[in-house]
């Protein structure tokens, strides 16, 4: 089974949405290194946060050469965060996996060293080509998420998979 390292943006605009319980449904391994599921899923209820692990989320304590590796990519890339690092030290440390983010600098790093990168909009695809989500729920989810000023999804893609999502209803 492939594994999904997954940063928290993603993980927020899944609970966001409402797709949070079939995320788990498709079939990846998915983990996150546990200072993410830590300090940045902070709004995330406890019933939230139940739903992630029961779910199959694997909250991965890092080894002391990867928080030396993410400090060490978070001194070559100031723009990103030490846990941005701890995602990419994660992925780096899983070959063949698939790195989960919606940070721009994160994608640009992580296919610049030849790591697979998606982001929300791959999941909704996910979804539907695995069949654990009908379009018209998808059509949904991604219309609430175009009127929350808060998501950072990229306006024009997110537009046109409504628009696919929305004719295939």
């Amino acid at each position: 089974m492939r594994i999904i390292v997954s940063d928290s943006s993603c993980l927020i605009d899944l609970r966001k949405a409402s797709l949070l319980g079939n995320f788990f449904k498709l079939p990846y391994e998915i983990l996150i290194p546990d200072t993410l599921f830590e300090d940045e899923l902070l709004r995330f209820t406890s019933t939230q946060r139940r739903i992630l692990t029961e779910g199959g989320l694997k909250v991965v304590d890092l080894p002391a050469a990867q928080v030396l590796r993410a400090r060490e990519i978070v001194h070559q890339v100031p723009q990103l965060s030490i846990h941005d690092g701890f995602a990419f030290a994660l992925a780096e440390a899983n070959p063949g996996c698939i790195l989960l983010t919606g940070d721009k600098q994160l994608r640009i790093l992580a296919d610049g060293k030849g790591i697979d990168v998606h982001g929300f909009l791959w999941v909704v695809d996910e979804l539907y080509r695995c069949e654990v989500s009908a379009a018209d729920v998808l059509c949904g989810a991604l219309r609430l998420l175009a009127d929350d000023p808060a998501v950072r999804l990229p306006r024009r893609e997110l537009a046109l998979s409504i628009k696919r999502y929305g004719a295939l209803q």
